[in-house]
């Protein structure tokens, strides 16, 4: 009996696609992830399209159909279809020729099982048509993702040399739908090949990382990693596990939107130059670097019993994002039994409090009588720290007459 997930929503935006494709004469399939999430019951996502033509013969037959195509992959068979707005990959069946860990040379097929047998996991080598009829090429692929099982597809260290990013890969995917214990032939083969990561481009392993790092509850797949020497392999230092389970578990109890960016620098160096070199080796984003390290400071110090004077003086000096950032990794830092209510009320303040504009200006200072030069920056920083001082008083006149006084007190 052929097993089906029937008719879904996410696949009639794809109905012209498909449909141009076989009106061409070929066959094509839902693949991946959108297959696999339908089965467990996860949101769909992208939406990707298996097919027998070859990427110039998908090309022309969208083309005819007046769908958009773009050669997004073409060497690996990848055209990317765009039909309203919304992206479409179509990749041709295909068979690995020569793989050297990083990347394959594939030659064309029309063998759903050749093209099945180059996938990672069984649970991503799963088949549906527009009807939602399922093809399962590896015979296990359908009950070992209704099982939460991640099985690689043939031999696991296969699998593994020719891609190593497929044992990051597994890890992911454990972290985001796999359930009860690991399939012990993928974690050994992980184990073993871990050395092989070492030339992955770091990008790669960044955002696969990032991507295991969003899980709701990635903890049992961080531990994983660390016990296989497969994290050791990825971060330029031993991690904190502790403070990271931690952060999770206030994450996920306090109802927090999961954060793998914060997640991630519980896991690096806890200061800011090894923050920064780590962020550098994995080559995150200029934006990402700033973050982790802005997190990592520590010329504020941060504690579950600040007064919100001191809080407001802080998010001043910080700003509210890396305020808000080293609240939690203080509080995962701390000791379970710190007050939940405090760190609470030090983030509410965090997103509740708007720091004010400083009330003065260079012009202000000049008009004191001060001469141009680098003491009129002098007096305006002084003053400043004297009306963050006094809780940011709303009161110009006072400022004003503060910055007459230390004018006064100046030798030009």
């Amino acid at each position: 009996m052929t097993q089906s997930i029937g008719p879904r929503s996410w696949m009639q935006p794809a109905a012209p696609v498909i449909a141009a494709l076989e009106a061409a004469g070929g066959r094509a399939l839902f693949v991946g992830g959108c297959v696999r999430n339908t089965l467990l019951g996860a949101p769909v996502g992208d939406v990707d399209i298996a097919t027998t033509l070859t990427p110039d013969a998908a090309t022309a037959a969208l083309a005819a159909a007046k769908i958009r195509a773009i050669p997004t992959g073409i060497e690996h068979g990848t055209v990317t279809a765009v039909l309203d707005g919304q992206p479409f990959e179509v990749t041709t069946l295909r068979r690995d020729v020569e793989t050297d860990g990083r990347r394959a040379v594939v030659a064309f097929t029309t063998d759903w099982g050749e093209d099945a047998a180059r996938r990672d996991f069984t649970m991503n080598a799963i088949y549906a048509d527009a009807e939602g009829r399922l093809t399962d090429p590896t015979g296990t692929g359908i009950a070992d993702a209704q099982a939460g099982r991640l099985v690689f597809v043939g031999d696991p260290a296969t699998r593994i040399a020719e891609d190593s990013l497929r044992i990051l890969r597994f890890f992911r995917f454990l972290a985001w739908y796999g359930k009860g214990e690991p399939d012990a032939a993928a974690l050994a083969a992980c184990e073993a090949g871990r050395g092989l990561m070492a030339n992955l481009a770091a990008e790669r392993v960044a955002k696969e990382l990032l991507k295991l790092l969003e899980a709701y509850d990635p903890r049992p797949a961080v531990r994983l990693m660390a016990e296989t020497g497969v994290l050791g392999q990825l971060l330029p230092a031993p991690a904190d596990l502790a403070a990271f389970d931690q952060l999770v578990e206030i994450e996920t109890e306090q109802l927090f939107e999961c954060d793998a960016l914060l997640r991630l620098a519980t896991l690096l160096p806890a200061d800011q130059v090894g923050v920064a070199k780590a962020a550098e080796a994995l080559r995150l984003s200029n934006d990402q670097k700033e973050r982790l390290v802005a997190a990592r400071g520590a010329e504020v110090r941060i504690t579950s019993w600040m007064s919100p004077r001191e809080s407001r003086r802080a998010v001043y000096r910080i700003g509210t994002g890396a305020f808000a950032d080293r609240i939690k990794l203080a509080w995962a830092g701390s000791s379970r039994s710190a007050a939940t209510h405090q760190w609470r009320g030090l983030l509410v303040l965090s997103q509740s409090w708007e720091p004010p504009p400083f009330p003065l200006t260079g012009a202000d200072v000049l008009k004191s009588g001060v001469p141009k030069g680098p003491m009129v920056g002098q007096v305006l920083r002084e003053v400043e720290d004297w009306w963050i001082d006094h809780d940011f008083i709303d009161d110009k006149f006072s400022a004003i007459e503060k910055l007459k006084a230390v004018a006064q007190g100046m030798a030009y």
